[in-house]
């Protein structure tokens, strides 16, 4: 039942504007996680990065270079080698990223868990509902967010380009847009953008469905209530999950993503090869 306009206008946003309110609930803690963790993140992408087969054809610099062995070694070397700022090279983009992604999936998650499938009498969201609601809305947040990853993966390997003697290829965030807009058009803004929805789909299933599962399991079998513990404790199981079922398609999406657009420079064709 609707309430008078009157009423309405007298209601907290939250409750006015449910949808637009967790939308940007979600982009400002995952700005705030992102510039927490994005060091982990570019010691990721760089980790992903060696050992494919286009390194032996980068030159004499690239064989002599050590490889990196390790996050910590990576985090330091990048450090040593590129300065301490460099472990945030990319930030920009990657908090674009997050906004969109974590906003989009969030409130996806919502609609379809509220109002697409509902929950059962005893309010338990079932499993398959719910996973098939986290790699639903894993699809389309990513879908929508994939011209920022592209840019962010790019970014991110601006450094180790620098190292090994070759131009850089964006003056910025914004001057990388439009630098891949002018080679490849709105479609080189999605490439690579089926390993990475497939990623969120799996990343989505074991994090959205572990949390609401583990968290059900708690709140049901422990003495524990619902509270922030338990969130925490969820938190932990989800993003345990989820790393270990996204990774694979991580590693193929992020090296489709920072690989040339031109067929010379060519690496990879699609996922499976």
């Amino acid at each position: 039942m609707s309430l008078p306009e009157d009423e309405e206008r007298l209601l907290p946003l939250a409750q006015r504007w449910p949808r637009a309110s967790k939308f940007l609930l979600s982009g400002w803690a995952a700005t705030v996680a992102e510039l927490a963790t994005f060091p982990l993140d570019l010691t990721k992408t760089r980790l992903q990065m060696q050992g494919e087969a286009a390194l032996a054809r980068l030159g004499d610099s690239a064989r002599e270079s050590a490889p990196y062995r390790g996050m910590v070694r990576t985090a330091l070397g990048i450090v040593q080698e590129e300065g301490f700022l460099k472990l945030w090279q990319g930030v920009t983009p990657a908090i674009y990223r997050h906004i969109v992604y974590s906003g989009g999936r969030m409130v996806t998650y919502e609609h379809l868990r509220e109002v697409v499938f509902g929950k059962s009498e005893d309010k338990h969201y079932p499993l398959w509902k719910s996973v098939i609601g986290g790699m639903m809305a894993g699809v389309v947040g990513q879908f929508l967010a994939n011209p920022t990853d592209l840019v962010k993966v790019q970014m991110q390997m601006e450094g180790k380009r620098k190292l090994e003697g070759k131009p850089l290829r964006f003056r910025g965030v914004h001057h990388a847009f439009a630098k891949i807009l002018s080679e490849g058009g709105i479609r080189g803004l999605w490439a690579g953008w089926v390993p990475n929805i497939q990623r969120a789909a799996l990343v989505n299933m074991g994090d959205l469905t572990t949390y609401d599962t583990v968290k059900h399991y708690l709140v049901l079998n422990t003495p524990l209530e619902d509270n922030i513990m338990t969130h925490g404790l969820s938190s932990l199981c989800s993003g345990l999950v989820a790393s270990i079922l996204g990774t694979p398609a991580d590693v193929i999406k992020s090296r489709i993503m920072n690989q040339p657009r031109d067929k010379q420079g060519r690496v990879y064709e699609n996922i499976l090869c």
